[in-house]
């Protein structure tokens, strides 16, 4: 590693420590709007779809509807297990099953 690599991992820390420490130390000072408080809720389920529907979609970078596409079989299995059952343990074991048995069988 050179140093001008070191340098910019060194400044990567900083500033994603210090923003994140900045948020957490006045965390308990500042008050937010009821509205942006609610509002905050909708975050973590925005980004795991922003994560899972281009890799579910998009396996090899080109849209791949057929059920041919392992990720979307398991997804379809994962989504209506969840659907059934409301148990994340067991959609996630669904899915995985679903997963492996059409990697296997196709």
């Amino acid at each position: 590693m050179s140093t001008s690599e070191a340098w910019m991992i060194g400044g990567m820390v900083a500033v994603t420590f210090g923003i994140r420490y900045l948020l957490f130390g006045v965390a308990g000072r500042i008050r937010m709007a009821p509205w942006l408080a609610e509002s905050l809720k909708f975050i973590p389920p925005a980004v795991l779809t922003a994560i899972t529907v281009p890799a579910v979609l998009l396996p090899r970078g080109q849209w791949d509807l057929s059920l041919a596409n392992a990720y979307l079989v398991a997804a379809l299995v994962a989504l209506a297990s969840g659907i059934a059952t409301r148990r994340l343990l067991l959609t996630i074991a669904a899915g995985l099953a679903a997963f492996a048995v059409h990697r296997l069988l196709v």
